[in-house]
């Protein structure tokens, strides 16, 4: 979209103005995720969810219809402010369910990003452009023809629209907990109940979220490994679709769709029927710091794919991004349940959001700077130290081993709530 745009003068500053389009979403979701966050804790979190649907419809429809870079950068920052869903959907997820099955409800958050790197890359990869791939149904002077990524938009959009309308269905959760308290406990419990809950809201309320270590040490690490997530997604598909003179596969963009499509049918399986198994016979801990220094044999391999061909090129990325995937949803639903079990409820949407704030904050970092040191790397095809796109994994490879060290103390304190 950004070479069609024509506003990257060379081939190789593609990656620069890309990165900053994708920072545009973060940086807009960081300065209202605490907001919509205090807003699912006063008056409910479906609202919240409706509202974000509704804006998904909008924009996402109108980035489809950008003519101008600054559009498609306008679009997506716009998005991002009005995109309050992921705290409390997280935050919903606990409640909706009984306790017990709270930890499984946040894996199924997770499982649906599987969905949606099923979903979301086949739509890009397969709808993008439609007049060149099927001309003989989209004419190049069609709608389709004139803003060649609207279809892929449209789609979203209208799957927006089936799950706002879905949304009405939904039952609200807002102190859902406390309710069943009254219901099952003695006048004198309940009384105790309120007067402990009045008094936790009033000790301090959103500003005391700042003072639970075991909430701010398990959101510091949940932001660097976000950043080094989507950092990760950044490159991929531009190294994907990069010629190989310069370190790339040359894909086009529905062989990078096919590849996000089928890693993420496998990371869905594996979120399902495998991580509930794991994530019982392994402390979540230890778990995380698994996946993180298998991430670094993992990523250290990726500029040498360039030299396979044919059907063992496709397995070998297949492969690795599965890996790569199933590695950081795992540690993404390990930190899920660490921010949510080190509050009480009536703050939970808001340190989800104070979550989603401070990874919006490194998820704009991410894209940006991913993309200015990949375009960086394309001219330095014959460095002696970390040539080409050895530097790009390599800066990925150190971000991981970085989001290890927090992992241990004094960087790092699990909640007494969570050591059950």
């Amino acid at each position: 979209m950004i070479r069609d745009l024509h506003v990257a003068k060379e081939e190789e500053d593609i990656g620069f103005y890309a990165g900053f389009v994708g920072a545009s979403y973060m940086l807009g979701r960081a300065l209202t995720s605490v907001l919509w966050g205090v807003v699912a804790d006063k008056h409910g979190r479906k609202p919240v969810l409706v509202i974000t649907l509704f804006s998904v419809v909008i924009f996402n429809t109108l980035f489809g219809l950008s003519s101008s870079y600054w559009m498609a950068l306008t679009t997506r920052g716009l998005l991002g402010l009005l995109s309050g869903m992921l705290g409390p959907v997280k935050a919903y997820a606990t409640e909706v369910c009984r306790k017990e099955h709270g930890h499984l409800a946040l894996s199924l958050i997770s499982s649906s990003r599987g969905i949606g790197l099923i979903v979301g890359p086949a739509i890009g990869g397969y709808l993008a452009q439609p007049a060149d791939k099927y001309p003989d149904i989209f004419s190049v002077n069609s709608i389709f023809g004139r803003f060649p990524y609207f279809l892929p938009c449209l789609s979203i959009s209208l799957l927006a629209v089936v799950a706002l309308v879905a949304c009405f269905w939904l039952p609200e959760t807002l102190h859902i907990h406390t309710e069943d308290t009254i219901l099952d406990n003695s006048t004198e419990d309940v009384e105790q109940t309120i007067s402990d809950t009045n008094a936790e809201q009033n000790g301090g309320g959103c500003l005391s979220l700042f003072t639970n270590w075991a909430l701010m040490s398990a959101i510091t690490v949940y932001c660097i490994f976000s950043l080094q997530d989507v950092a990760y997604a950044e490159v991929f598909s531009l190294w994907a679709v990069s010629d190989r003179k310069y370190g790339g596969l040359s894909f086009s963009s529905q062989d990078v769709g096919s590849v996000l499509s089928i890693s993420g049918l496998l990371l869905l399986i594996y979120q399902i029927l495998i991580y509930p198994s794991v994530a019982k016979s392994i402390d979540p801990i230890t778990l995380v710091r698994t996946v993180a220094l298998l991430t670094v044999p993992l990523l250290s391999s990726y500029p040498f794919m360039p030299a396979l061909s044919g059907f063992i090129l496709q397995l070998a990325v297949n492969c690795a991004s599965f890996l790569k995937n199933s590695f950081s949803v795992t540690t993404m639903t390990v930190f899920s349940i660490f921010i949510n079990d080190a509050v009480s409820q009536d703050l939970r949407a808001s340190a989800n959001g104070l979550s989603i704030t401070l990874m919006s904050i490194f998820k704009t970092i991410a894209p940006a700077v991913a993309g200015v040191i990949f375009s960086w790397a394309q001219k330095r095809q014959t460095a002696l130290f970390l040539p080409g796109d050895h530097l790009v994994f390599f800066t990925l490879n150190v971000l991981a081993i970085i989001g290890l060290t927090f992992t241990f103390r004094p960087f790092y304190t699990r909640s007494c709530r969570t050591k059950h």
